[in-house]
């Protein structure tokens, strides 16, 4: 597979912030033959406006899409669909699930009553997949933003993150009933889970998407001081971004600027390694030995499909 030509839009959810608002300048200012579409959850045609103005470009454009609501991202899929089918926008080339939440328990829900941080980073994000799978168009890429923390060791989280919780997919989509639930732990736990399912699904969407359509799990590596723990305590706050200092040192940390180039090469630059790869900062390695299980996988894509077909979500228009 070569490198994603033009015409053609690229699909970025969470271009607000860190990593996201890096890659989409990086988009931008590096294939301007390309049409940029930000998918966020307040105030998409603000944010395209301040890319534009940064950038110079005209060819960026936002839909309004709360991954938390699967009635949000029903009708932005919608649009994009009908933006697609009009002409008003080229063929949709490349989708890059960026977006993603952190929660300080595992009791939040979505509007949904889904698990929150399940709920967004891996069930809105199938859906909006699954609702557009068949308009991208060869060749073309799925990238699904990953985290080290799927590994649920020292080495990719110093200890900041707890392992990914092991329990059936049915029992993670909802807000934990676990002893536990209401602690910041929980919260850290649920997120690593959430991540270990990405790259399960990024493999299951592998198998089930058409030959063109890369699919990639992308990892940024650790980047302290970004807004993921927005939503923690304070004294959390101090520890996550007082890492800042140990950038320079620590093999597994990075920055959203230099992660943001390479995440928008990974999206729309000559592939580094086959479909289903993991890349690490643009390097593809091996993921956990977690995540290479095809009957978590398959469990996993009949339950979000359960999901969002329960919800009146699915399937497509």
């Amino acid at each position: 597979m070569s490198v994603i030509p033009s015409p053609g839009t690229v699909l970025l959810t969470g271009a607000g912030r860190g990593l996201g608002r890096a890659t989409a300048l990086t988009l931008l200012r590096d294939r301007p033959d390309l049409h940029l579409l930000v998918a966020v959850r307040s105030d998409p045609d603000g944010l395209a406006a301040r890319l534009a103005a940064e950038t110079g470009s005209s060819r960026v454009h936002g839909v309004l899409c709360d991954l938390g609501s699967l009635d949000s991202v029903r009708q932005a899929t919608d649009s994009i669909r009908e933006l697609l089918d009009s002409g008003d926008l080229p063929p949709l080339r490349a989708v890059v699930a960026n977006a993603g939440t952190q929660a300080v328990t595992a009791t939040d829900r979505t509007a949904d009553g889904f698990e929150v941080t399940f709920g967004t980073n891996v069930l809105g994000h199938h859906l909006l997949i699954r609702r557009l799978q068949d308009r991208l168009t060869v060749p073309g890429r799925i990238v699904l933003v990953g985290s080290g923390t799927h590994f649920g060791d020292f080495r990719h989280t110093w200890g900041l993150t707890p392992p990914p919780r092991t329990a059936p997919v049915a029992e993670l989509a909802l807000p934990w009933t676990t002893p536990d639930a209401d602690t910041v732990k929980a919260g850290r736990s649920a997120y690593a889970a959430s991540k270990l399912a990405t790259v399960h699904l990024a493999h299951e969407l592998d198998r089930r998407t058409p030959e063109g359509i890369g699919v990639y799990t992308f990892d940024p590596g650790l980047m302290p001081g970004t807004g993921l723990a927005r939503e923690a305590g304070p004294l959390d706050r101090l520890a996550w971004n007082s890492l800042l200092h140990l950038t320079r040192v620590h093999p597994s940390s990075t920055n959203p600027r230099a992660s943001g180039r390479k995440l928008a090469q990974a999206a729309v630059g000559v592939p580094v390694a086959p479909s289903g790869s993991y890349l690490d900062r643009g390097r593809p390695v091996r993921s956990s030995p977690a995540s290479y299980d095809p009957a978590r996988e398959t469990e996993l894509w009949e339950e979000l499909e359960r999901l969002v077909a329960a919800k009146g979500a699915y399937p497509s228009a």
